[in-house]
């Protein structure tokens, strides 16, 4: 089925309250994405379906500069109130964008004042002055004015491509080592794409502390999930939804939920193999493939750590 890829940022004034309260504004911003994404699609002005899609948070923009923004791949269509019907979308269009665009920003500013009634803020440095009622008060007051920018289209290569982007980051922060050319004399170069240039690839040069800063910048609390699901795709929801959802389809390996089996925890051998069985599920093995040795030509690595 057709795929979207829909993008969720928030605006440059954010940012210092962003790093200030990573957990809370970062968890505000997937509440309020997805919220807006689920709300939508069940309008029957729109959809009029309850849709699925998994959210992955990014907080740097190539720069390595703070621009907080979660990247949506949604499937394109979702399953009817009463679960009878596949609603698909209409050919390269999922939703109106500017209609996303203002529900997003309503419900993310309604969400930072409930946080900020309930004392759970917190405003150091510079923000200490937003800390005043009246001065909060200006400061959404001009949040409401601006327009919040939203992203929402079939990914060019389909969702293969947009899966493998998103897939270079989800166990990494901000710069993979493919895009790290050297360091010298105290500086940091590195490769970056210009996307007001035409994605022109261009190299940048920082002092190694600068680099070091703008790190830090999208180091994540501890604990903090950056790969969530939702709808039909939520934790608790796919296992019985995808199989009603596949035969709907007409996909003919679609099963009832109601009568698929699970796994038989005895068709496993387990003999001599404790050291072998998934430490979750304690049933499913790990089946060797190849043990590779470690490299002996130190030489020829980057001087940097493989964060890979």
């Amino acid at each position: 089925m057709p795929y979207f890829h829909v993008v969720f940022t928030l605006p440059q004034d954010i940012g210092p309250l962003a790093l200030n309260n990573k957990r809370l504004v970062y968890a505000i911003l997937f509440r309020a994405a997805s919220e807006t994404l689920l709300t939508l699609a069940a309008d029957p002005k729109h959809l009029g379906a309850r849709i699925g899609f998994l959210m992955v948070l990014h907080t740097w923009g190539q720069n390595l500069h703070h621009h907080p923004h979660v990247h949506c791949v949604v499937p394109g269509g979702g399953l009817s109130a009463d679960r009878t019907q596949w609603v698909a979308c209409l050919d390269h269009f999922f939703l109106p964008v500017r209609v996303l665009s203002t529900l997003f920003r309503g419900k993310f500013i309604a969400f930072l004042q409930e946080a900020f009634d309930q004392g759970k803020l917190s405003f150091g440095g510079r923000l200490k002055e937003l800390a005043r009622a009246s001065s909060w008060k200006n400061w959404l007051k001009k949040l409401r004015s601006i327009d919040w920018v939203v992203y929402a289209k079939p990914p060019f290569g389909g969702p293969q491509q947009v899966l493998k982007y998103l897939a270079r980051y989800t166990h990494r922060v901000a710069i993979s080592n493919q895009r790290l050319l050297s360091l010298d004399d105290g500086k940091v170069s590195f490769r970056w794409k210009d996307y007001a240039q035409n994605n022109r690839q261009r190299t940048m040069t920082l002092d190694a502390l600068e680099f070091i800063r703008r790190f830090l910048l999208h180091v994540l609390p501890t604990g903090f999930v950056r790969i969530r699901y939702y709808g039909f795709l939520a934790n608790n929801q796919r296992k019985a939804q995808l199989p009603r959802i596949r035969q709907l389809l007409g996909d003919p390996t679609g099963l009832n939920p109601s009568t698929a089996e699970a796994p038989d925890a005895h068709s496993f051998s387990t003999a001599n193999d404790d050291q072998e069985l998934c430490p979750q599920c304690k049933q499913g093995r790990m089946v060797l493939i190849e043990a590779i040795p470690p490299r002996t030509d130190t030489a020829s690595q980057p001087c940097w750590p493989d964060t890979s």
